[in-house]
C-alpha cells in the first residue's frame, strides 16, 4: 500500500499546528511500515480492499447507530457482489455495526451502545483535534466526526482495522477530516501537547504500567484538554486492584482491573482535575458477541457457562466505567 494518498491531507494539516513535531518520526515510520516492512497479511487485505467497487454515495450516516452509506437507489448485482465479497475479506469486524449499500456488517460489539452511553457527557468536540487511542477499526471515530470536529486521528497498530476504516473512509468521505494511523501509543512524541481531547476505550488493562499510560494520554492533550477513558473495574473500595493470576476472560493481557475509586486516585495522580465517573454497566451477551462477520470465540466463551457474573476463571465477569476529566498542567 502507498502510504501517501491515505495521509498526504493530514501531513499538510499537521505541518499547520502542535502536531508538526510528530511528522519528524510519523512519515519514515509509517514508510517502514507500510512499505519497506509490510504486514504478512498484507497482499490478502489489499486484494480484498482492491474488490470493493467504485460507488459515490447519495447519504452517508454518521449519527446513527450502524455507520456507513446507502443510495437511492439497489447497488447492480455485480457490485452488490463485489462489495459483500470485499468487506468479507477484510474480516474478523470486531468494532461496529456499520452499513454500506445494504450490506450490514454485525461486529463482534455493539459500539454504538457504548457511544450512547457517554455522547451527553463528553464536551462537545466542533472544531477540536481528537485522538482515539486504540480505536480498533474506527467506529468512534466516525461517531466524533459528526460533530464536525477539525480533525480526528485513531491510532491502532493493527494492520487490518486500517483496512476496514480504509473500507468505510472511501464510502463514507475520502478527504474528510478522519484518518487511521496503525502506530502505537509508544510512537506518539512525548509530551506532544496537541489534542483538545484524547479518547482511551478499552486499553489501560492492557498496560502493564496504568500510571505510565495515564500520563502519556495526559501529555497528549492540550492544558484543559479532556480525556474520556473507559476500562474495565471491579467492585472494592479505595486502594483495591484485581490482578489476574494469568488469564482474565481467557485474555492474557490484562493487568489490573482497579475499583472506580481507585481509577479515580490513579487519575488524580497522574495530573488530572474535575474527575467524574459518568457511567458503568456489566457487559452482556448482547453487547460483545460472535457474529457472521466475527466467527470466532466471544464474550459467552469467555464466561462460567454455569454463572454469567464470572469468567471461566471464577474472577467477577467483564464491567466496565467511562471517566472523564481534565489535564490539570
Amino acid at each position: 500500500m502507498n502510504f501517501y494518498p491515505l495521509f498526504d491531507d493530514l501531513f499538510e494539516f499537521m505541518k499547520t499546528n502542535q502536531l508538526a513535531p510528530w511528522l519528524d518520526t510519523l512519515i519514515p515510520l509509517l514508510k517502514q511500515k507500510l512499505q519497506d516492512n509490510p504486514h504478512g497479511d498484507l497482499k490478502r487485505w489489499q486484494a480484498a480492499f482492491d474488490q470493493l467497487p467504485d460507488i459515490q454515495a447519495d447519504h452517508i450516516h454518521l449519527n446513527q447507530s450502524r455507520v456507513g452509506a446507502s443510495l437511492n437507489s439497489a447497488l447492480e448485482e455485480i457490485n452488490q457482489n463485489n462489495l459483500e465479497d470485499g468487506l468479507k475479506g477484510l474480516m474478523p469486524w470486531r468494532k461496529g455495526p456499520f452499513e454500506l449499500f445494504g450490506t450490514h456488517i454485525e461486529t463482534e460489539w455493539r459500539s454504538d451502545w457504548k457511544w450512547d452511553r457517554i455522547k451527553e457527557h463528553i464536551s462537545p468536540l466542533k472544531n477540536r483535534i481528537i485522538l482515539d487511542v486504540g480505536c480498533g477499526s474506527g467506529y468512534h471515530c466516525w461517531r466524533m466526526l459528526d460533530q464536525a470536529p477539525q480533525q480526528v486521528i485513531g491510532i491502532d497498530p493493527n494492520f487490518l482495522f486500517l483496512f476496514q476504516f480504509e473500507a468505510l473512509k472511501k464510502y463514507c468521505g475520502i478527504k474528510a477530516p478522519i484518518h487511521l494511523l496503525p502506530v502505537k501509543m509508544e510512537d506518539v512524541p512525548e509530551k506532544l501537547g496537541a489534542f483538545d481531547t484524547t479518547f482511551s476505550m478499552g486499553v489501560l488493562y492492557h498496560r502493564r504500567s496504568p500510571i505510565d499510560h495515564l500520563i502519556e494520554l495526559r501529555d497528549t492533550l492540550v492544558k484543559g484538554g479532556e480525556l474520556v477513558l473507559e476500562t474495565l473495574v471491579c467492585e472494592g473500595e479505595l486502594g483495591y486492584t484485581l490482578m489476574p493470576e494469568d488469564r482474565y476472560a481467557m485474555m492474557r493481557n490484562v493487568w489490573s482491573i482497579p475499583t472506580i475509586p481507585t481509577m479515580e486516585l490513579w487519575l488524580r495522580r497522574a495530573g488530572f482535575e474535575n474527575i467524574s465517573c459518568v457511567e458503568s454497566n456489566q457487559t452482556t451477551l448482547e453487547e460483545q458477541h460472535s457474529t457472521d462477520w466475527m466467527q470466532y470465540q466471544s464474550l459467552k466463551d469467555f464466561l462460567d457457562p454455569n454463572d454469567l457474573n464470572l469468567t471461566i476463571e471464577g474472577y467477577p465477569a467483564p464491567k466496565r466505567a467511562t471517566f472523564i476529566a481534565r489535564k490539570k498542567y
